[in-house]
């Protein structure tokens, strides 16, 4: 019995291996196939092609000469807007001395005293002032292009929107109904009943502001211009200007004009017939328009009771608004989002293509 146990315990049982030994032999397995692996072929895609390297070459060149071209721009810019006040300044002093020279004239030729001579040497002075400041003007109009007003956006796109951009009576028409406040009913009705301030600074407004400002700045020199803002009613953004055309020339001008833009407030319902009615009354009629508005019209000539307007209601509070306008004058569309009025983007489409215009509905990053 003896013989017999030690023999079963000298027995090899596969059974009795410790888990350790298993774990080392799996882990010895790992470390082979490692080693077995071959690892030489670590390069880089671009060691390994010499055309894909030459091509990043190149392209950090064109990036390194880019760059430095945008530093010669931005350098020129500078000197040229320097050179633009510096001439707008003595343009405004020889303005001063024309007036005094002036006043002087008129108070010789009323002097029995006075010779001719001086009267004469005045007005040669006169003359010669005049002259200059035409030289002046010409040069900083000349430096600037043919922009009056310089735009700065806050992204880097550049945008071809194909908007007819010329004319020489270039009218601009914005919608400054409530609707203007945001493109979704629930934010305008709680926006509307905010605060003046918060309702200048509503995201959708601001675009608005900001599209005026760009146009403006893309008027040519030579040109005329007029603002007018509508919901109910209708009225230049500069007051008691609506019967006459406006000099695009005059940046001061135009410079009030886009900060009254800047101060209005979105307000009311949007009446497109009134507005319509006064554009086909002006004289000169314009020759280019450009419509920023966000849906149809709420408001026309009838009268009525109900406070809501269905959707069928305003396509024809449109199309009455519509057959106001004279034949013959673009008509720039730029729409604005808004929920609830699908009918708005076919109907406003279709202004632009008949007045052989342009139709835009901008991004929210524009302009």
């Amino acid at each position: 019995m003896a013989s017999n146990s030690k023999s079963n315990r000298r027995r090899v049982n596969p059974l009795s291996l410790a888990f350790l030994d298993v774990m080392f032999c799996g882990f010895g397995a790992v470390i082979l196939i490692f080693l077995i692996l071959d690892h030489a072929s670590t390069s880089s895609p671009e060691a390994s092609s010499p055309e894909l390297t030459a091509e990043i070459n190149l392209l950090d060149e064109e990036v390194k000469a880019g760059q430095l071209g945008l530093t010669e721009i931005r350098n020129t810019l500078a000197e040229v807007s320097l050179e633009v006040v510096t001439a707008e300044g003595l343009a405004r002093q020889i303005t001063e001395q024309i007036d005094s020279f002036l006043q002087e004239l008129a108070a010789l030729e009323n002097n029995s005293m006075a010779t001719e001579e001086d009267i004469a040497k005045l007005r040669s002075d006169v003359e010669a002032l005049e002259e200059e400041l035409l030289r002046l003007q010409a040069s900083a109009f000349e430096q600037e292009g043919n922009s009056v007003r310089q735009f700065l956006g806050d992204g880097n796109r550049q945008y071809l929107s194909g908007l007819f951009l010329g004319g020489q009576r270039i009218l601009i028409l914005l919608d400054s109904s409530a609707s203007m406040l945001d493109s979704t009913l629930v934010n305008i009705i709680r926006t509307r009943n905010m605060d003046d301030d918060r309702k200048r600074e509503a995201p959708k407004w601001s675009r608005v502001v900001k599209t005026v400002d760009w146009i403006s700045t893309q008027l040519p020199i030579t040109s005329q211009y007029q603002i007018w803002s509508f919901n109910a009613d209708y009225a230049s953004i500069i007051p008691e200007t609506e019967d006459r055309w406006l000099e695009a020339a005059d940046r001061d001008q135009l410079n009030v004009a886009i900060e009254n833009v800047r101060r209005l407030v979105p307000e009311n319902g949007t009446n497109l017939t009134q507005i319509f009615r006064a554009v086909g009354n002006m004289s000169p009629p314009p020759d280019n328009i450009f419509l920023i508005t966000d849906g149809l019209p709420t408001l026309g000539d009838r009268n009525t009771s109900n406070s809501l307007v269905t959707p069928s209601e305003r396509l024809e509070l449109y199309e009455e608004a519509i057959e106001e306008l004279s034949p013959g004058t673009p008509i720039n569309v730029i729409l604005m989002p808004l929920e609830g009025d699908p009918s708005a983007a076919a109907a406003y489409w279709q202004l632009a293509q008949y007045t052989k215009g342009s139709f835009l509905t901008p991004s929210r990053d524009w302009p």
